[in-house]
């Protein structure tokens, strides 16, 4: 555990380490509490449903511009201004809901909500790559340890908003995620790391496309795309599968079997921080077959170890394609480039979701579903793979990790 004690050991990595997770928490709630809130006070799912897509799409467009805000003045006053404002955007939008106000008002209080939530993974991985710029061989370490322990925010996030709606009413939950955003960012913001952000010497503001013109970024989120993608489309196949194949209370099974595939993902990320970095194109290759696999399961159990093995090859992936953001896209470009890896896996995982509630609902569509989503990695995987390809080339002429 050297690698990770020297990462530990990082000016202010405790803050982003621990606060860092605990304050994005909001992601893996505000969309469940949002839904069900929204259905108990209209009575349909659609109009939920419509919200919440209107949530994430507001946050995936708004991102890239709070990420180019953060390369220029910084990331702490951003996440200060964001902090606040999500919150209180998420006060007036409880409100509107309670009150049972038009869908147009409910629909703009998302479209605020979701447009100002803070760029905390962005700063938190742009700050990451800043502290390690004279330890690249530390920095596969902490973005690993990134990695594996942002998976909690999609584990314990809908658990808690399963305990407030028990013990309470959506509201609640929704209200919780505003807090835990407030106070988490602020606190992230006012940390030892982020505030020792400095411009870099060769500082230039991006204009016009900024890191989407560097040399080897535009395929890499390529590779953003098709995982999300897929994220999206398995979010819907496994509770299908779950719907077709298991008798008693399937839903509680696709939650389950959902929440092992991120456990399995958790774990091999702490392994693989440890490692040698592989290259992107195997991992994802990895990431395709685990899966396509998923096709032949012939029971809710196989399909559960399935996900518990496959889940592990999603971590070590991720970290790779975090580790060549900070490779290939210049240092004043950072907060930008990750926030624009977050909007096209969000906007891809939204296409997943909606092209795999298509395929799904045909029949032998649950094993068409898993068989479309790991070949959306497959080609993510050719893209970077390529000896010749720009992901390589950009690579091999920034400085190695």
């Amino acid at each position: 555990m050297r690698q990770y004690a020297a990462v530990w050991r990082l000016p202010g990595a405790p803050v982003l380490l621990i606060v860092g997770v605990l304050a994005r928490l909001g992601i893996g709630m505000v969309s469940l509490s949002l839904l069900l809130l929204l259905q108990q006070t209209t009575g349909r799912y659609a109009q939920a449903a419509a919200a919440c897509a209107v949530y994430a799409l507001a946050g995936a467009a708004a991102s890239p511009v709070a990420g180019r805000l953060a390369d220029r003045v910084g990331p702490a006053p951003v996440l200060i201004v964001t902090g606040v404002a999500h919150p209180l955007a998420l006060g007036l939008l409880i409100f509107v809901a309670l009150r049972e106000a038009p869908l147009p008002v409910i629909v703009g209080a998302a479209v605020v909500a979701g447009a100002t939530f803070p760029p905390l993974t962005a700063a938190v991985r742009g700050t990451w790559n800043a502290l390690t710029a004279d330890l690249p061989h530390v920095r596969v370490t902490a973005l690993a340890a990134e990695t594996a322990l942002f998976e909690i925010v999609f584990v314990a996030g809908p658990m808690l908003v399963a305990l407030c709606v028990v013990l309470w009413q959506p509201a609640v939950a929704l209200g919780a995620a505003a807090g835990i955003t407030l106070l988490g960012t602020l606190v992230v913001a006012r940390g030892r790391a982020i505030r020792s952000w400095r411009r870099h010497a060769d500082h230039t503001n991006a204009r016009g496309l900024g890191p989407l013109r560097v040399p080897g970024f535009a395929p890499l989120l390529v590779t953003a795309l098709a995982l999300g993608f897929a994220f999206g489309g398995m979010g819907v196949a496994v509770p299908a599968y779950a719907t077709a194949y298991v008798e008693h209370d399937p839903e509680s099974v696709g939650g389950l079997l959902l929440g092992v595939w991120g456990i399995g993902s958790a774990v091999s990320g702490i392994y693989f921080g440890t490692r040698p970095p592989g290259r992107l194109g195997w991992l994802l290759g990895g990431v395709a077959a685990s899966i396509l696999v998923l096709a032949a399961m012939p029971s809710a159990l196989a399909l559960g170890i399935a996900l518990v093995v496959g889940g592990a090859t999603i971590a070590p992936a991720l970290t790779v394609q975090n580790s060549l953001v900070g490779q290939i896209v210049p240092g004043s470009m950072l907060n930008e480039a990750y926030t624009w890896l977050v909007t096209v896996s969000v906007a891809s995982s939204a296409a997943g979701v909606a092209a795999m509630g298509l395929v799904v609902d045909r029949p032998g569509g649950v094993v068409w579903a898993f068989l479309v989503a790991g070949t959306a990695v497959g080609f993510g995987a050719l893209v970077a793979a390529n000896p010749r390809g720009a992901i390589a080339r950009a690579a091999t002429q920034a400085s190695p990790i």
